[in-house]
């Protein structure tokens, strides 16, 4: 037997391993780094737990902004919120109060 013939056997031989491994590898790639791998499920999930803590702020702030209407409105007013909301429309202050300007690029309201 020849030297020629005796690679191209062990060549045949070895094709069909090496094929699947390579697909197998294919595969383990993809699965953790593919749009529905591993690693994108970790930033999705991480994204998702931002989100939360965004909409967590944000229902935060509109039941503020709710609770400070409800004190406007209705029945019994609250003295207090009319108070401060008419002192920041009017732009009026009492004697005893201390007034500190701000630039006008950083308005409170």
């Amino acid at each position: 037997m020849s030297f020629g013939r005796a690679v191209k056997r062990k060549l045949a031989e070895a094709l069909p391993p090496v094929g699947l491994a390579l697909l197998c590898g294919y595969f383990v790639w993809h699965s953790l780094h593919g749009e529905s791998g591993l690693l994108a499920r970790e930033e999705k999930q991480q994204a998702i737990v931002e989100a939360r803590a965004t909409l967590a702020r944000a229902e935060a702030e509109r039941d503020s902004m709710e609770r400070k209407v409800n004190g406007l409105r209705g029945e019994r007013i609250d003295r207090d919120e009319l108070d401060e909301r008419a002192r920041t429309l009017l732009n009026l202050v009492n004697k005893d109060e201390i007034v500190v300007p701000y630039e006008a690029q950083r308005r409170l309201y």
